[in-house]
Order: C-alpha cells, then structure tokens, then sequence
C-alpha cells in the first residue's frame, strides 16, 4: 500500500505525500474567514487524495474544517461559512 495510509477505525485509505496540497498550509483548511474557506475547498478541486479524504471525515465525523473540498461543521457538510455577526436564519426561541 504504497502512499497510502489507513486510518484506524476507517474503511478508508487516505493518499499520502508531500504533493498533496493540505500539506502546504495545513492551517489554511482550519480557517475563520469565509474567503479562506473558500480559497481551501478550490485548493482541494485537482486533489488526487479529495474523495478519500471527505468520506474518511464524514466516517470520523469531523467536527469542523474543510476536508474533501467540503466545509464540514459538527461532522455534517455545510454549504459555505457565515461570516460573524450575521443574524441567525431562523428564530431561536427565548
């Protein structure tokens, strides 16, 4: 299994490698800001590792951060990052 590295507890086998590009700026995928969020999840579009990735998050229930091109909260996908302040979409009950 060469470049490969199997997750304990996970059915799926991540790529490895100094290529990849999570490796450049591993912060970069754990980031505040909407843009750099966003700037993380197009870094990981030509990704040879991207499928392998999301699924092994989604399995692992990752609670935040992007993985697999995706923005995942609280283990589930979410379609992009709200800035701060923003009001809530829905009513929250008092």
């Amino acid at each position: 299994m060469a470049n490969q590295l199997v997750v304990a507890g996970s059915a799926t086998a991540l790529p490895v490698g100094p290529d990849l590009p999570c490796v450049e700026d591993p912060e970069l995928f754990f980031a505040e800001s909407p843009g750099s969020v966003e700037r993380a999840k197009a870094t990981c579009r030509g990704c040879r590792a991207r499928i392998a990735c999301l699924i092994g998050a989604l399995e692992r229930r990752e609670p935040w951060g992007v993985w697999g091109g995706e923005l995942l909260l609280r283990g589930a996908i979410v379609p992009r990052k709200r800035p701060r302040g923003r009001p809530r979409k829905t009513e929250v009950a008092a």
